[in-house]
This record gives structure tokens, C-alpha cells and sequence, in this order.
């Protein structure tokens, strides 16, 4: 099975999921089947389990290996051994093949059921209780005809298992010599949003952090209507907006569309930071009006662009 690429207008908040299981083995012997999604924009092709041979000195129990596909030599990793949990497993088995923050990554699961097209509003974020428990690696929860599909954390995963992919700062560069700036920061992954507001800091921004669009929204809505109330531009107050693109309630996409659209917010440089910035789907962000586009893990070049946008409008 590979990618469909059925087209997704920009900004509308929709994503597709491809719906995928893994047989888990109950301490008492008995088998269970938990249903797990993914955002198709980052499923490369679903193949059946390939031929793999094993690496040397993993880091991680759950990286089985690695495989050849198409001249591309492609870690494999056990899913549900990276969860804790005892996979079962037969012939059927699938794996789906990935590509975030520019690494191809397969991940070994039970099976793949369907894709599905659903609005950012159906993801529920995972409470702190759930989230705690699962080690922050569910980013959403999707009701769906009588089941539960938690959607995975995969860069959480990914950075798990190769440290080096994770967020880091230049600090041997002279941060404090623009003056400092206000950031609205929105990343549904704890992990993430933390690194990435404190690396901020850093570089010389006070940052506002919220988990979802929909919350960045309503606190860019409060601040148009202090601008307003106090006769000030819109910038007295927050000079750029770092969004993610995937996250529950509303998307980073239609978060940016709407700030586009709105005469008092759309001055604003509004910077996306996502695994999902690639030369295929960059065109999204172009059409609802990104200022600019970075891939993770590129902190460094993020603020560098949101101190450069902001220079540009003259309000350094």
C-alpha cells in the first residue's frame, strides 16, 4: 500500500490518518488490539515486513535493524517494543515506512486498516492524567465507530532513539545583541513545546506557549481587542508566531490562514516549525501566507528568521 496523496486544501484544518493496529499480549496471555493513527503526510508507503538485518551496538532494544528499499538503507523499529508491550507476531505484519524532520524511519506494526479525513476538531489533546501515564508520547485521541485511535508522538520517538535530532540552540551566537522580542509559541508536543520555548528564551524572546492553535488564536483575539482598546499597533504587544503544523482542535495551517486574514493580525510574521516541512508540502504553507517555513529541529535558523522578519517591519 502506498501514500494516496488525495489533495487537502490548505488551512481548512483537515488531516488524513492511516489507521494501523498492533496485537499486544496481556500479561495474562491473552491478545488485545490497540488502534494507533498517523498523519498520512508523513507515511512514505505501508510494505509488507521485509528482509532485515540487524545493527550493531543500538541504542534501543526496539530498533530491529535495518532494510534496503529502493537503495535507501531504512532503520527498522518494533512499535509496540518502543511501548513497553509485547507485540504478537505472524506473516501479516506490516510496515510503514515514514519521513519527518528529513529522516526516513519504518516502524513494524500488527496491521493497517484504513485512512481517514477528519477535522483537527475531532482530536481530543490527551488530559495530563493520560499523558503522564503514557510518557507524553500520544499527542491526540480520535472517537471513532466505537473505538479509541491514539495518535503518536513520532518525533518524540524518533529524537528518543537518536538524540542528536533534537532541538538544540547556537549559543555561540550574540542572541542578546538585537534587543528582546515577545513570541506566541503553539506545539501540542509537551516535550517539544518546552524545548522549544526555553531555547527561545535563549535567544533573547519572552514566549507565550499553548498546545493547540485554537488556544494561540483566542490569546492573539485578546491581545487584538487590547491593541484596540489602547489605540496601539498589534505589535506593541507580540511581534512574531511560531506554530507547529499538526495539532488537535486547530492546525498550525489554519491558525496561520486566519492570522492572513485578519486586517489587525496579519502584519505579524507568522514562522511554521514542523517535521512536516518538506519540498513536497512546503506549497501549503505558501498558500495561507507563511512568513516562513523550518523544519525541525532547526532552532537556530527559526530565530534567526523570526529576528530577521521582525527587523524587516522595523520593530527591533
Amino acid at each position: 500500500m502506498t501514500q494516496t496523496n488525495i489533495l487537502l486544501e490548505a488551512g481548512t484544518n483537515e488531516l488524513e490518518i492511516v489507521e494501523f493496529y498492533l496485537h499486544e499480549q496481556e500479561k495474562d496471555g491473552s491478545t488485545y488490539k490497540g488502534y494507533y493513527g498517523v498523519n498520512v503526510a508523513k507515511v512514505l508507503e505501508i510494505i509488507r515486513l521485509p528482509k532485515v538485518t540487524s545493527l550493531p551496538e543500538v541504542r534501543h532494544k526496539a530498533v530491529q535493524g535495518a532494510f534496503n528499499l529502493r537503495s535507501q538503507i531504512i532503520p527498522l523499529v518494533d512499535l509496540a517494543l518502543w511501548l513497553g508491550k509485547i507485540q504478537v507476531r505472524d506473516e501479516s505484519s506490516k510496515v510503514i515506512v515514514t519521513e519527518f524532520n528529513n529522516v526516513t524511519t519504518a516502524f513494524m506494526v500488527s496491521g493497517v486498516n484504513r485512512i481517514h479525513r477528519i477535522s483537527w476538531e475531532e482530536v481530543e489533546p490527551p488530559n495530563a492524567y493520560v499523558a503522564t501515564l503514557t510518557h507524553n508520547t500520544i499527542t491526540g485521541v480520535v472517537k471513532m465507530e466505537g473505538r479509541i485511535i491514539f495518535l503518536l508522538d513520532l518525533e518524540r520517538i524518533v529524537q528518543d532513539l537518536n538524540p542528536h535530532l533534537g532541538l538544540r540552540l547556537d549559543e555561540a551566537i550574540d542572541w542578546a545583541s538585537g534587543g528582546r522580542h515577545r513570541a506566541i509559541v503553539a506545539d501540542d508536543s509537551t516535550v517539544i513545546r518546552e524545548m522549544l520555548k526555553d531555547l527561545m528564551q535563549k535567544a533573547n524572546f519572552e514566549v507565550e506557549a499553548f498546545t493547540n492553535g485554537r488556544d494561540a488564536w483566542e490569546r492573539l483575539e485578546d491581545i487584538r481587542s487590547k491593541a484596540a482598546a489602547e489605540d496601539k499597533p498589534v505589535h506593541a504587544y507580540v511581534q512574531c508566531v511560531i506554530s507547529d503544523i499538526e495539532m488537535p482542535q486547530m492546525d498550525g495551517l489554519n491558525l496561520c490562514k486566519r492570522i492572513k486574514e485578519d486586517p489587525a493580525l496579519k502584519a505579524l510574521p507568522v514562522l511554521l516549525f514542523s517535521s512536516l516541512i518538506t519540498d513536497k508540502l512546503r506549497h501549503k504553507g505558501e498558500v495561507v501566507g507563511a512568513d516562513e517555513q523550518i523544519s525541525k529541529p532547526e532552532v537556530t535558523t527559526l530565530a534567526q528568521k523570526a529576528l530577521s522578519q521582525i527587523k524587516a517591519r522595523g520593530w527591533s
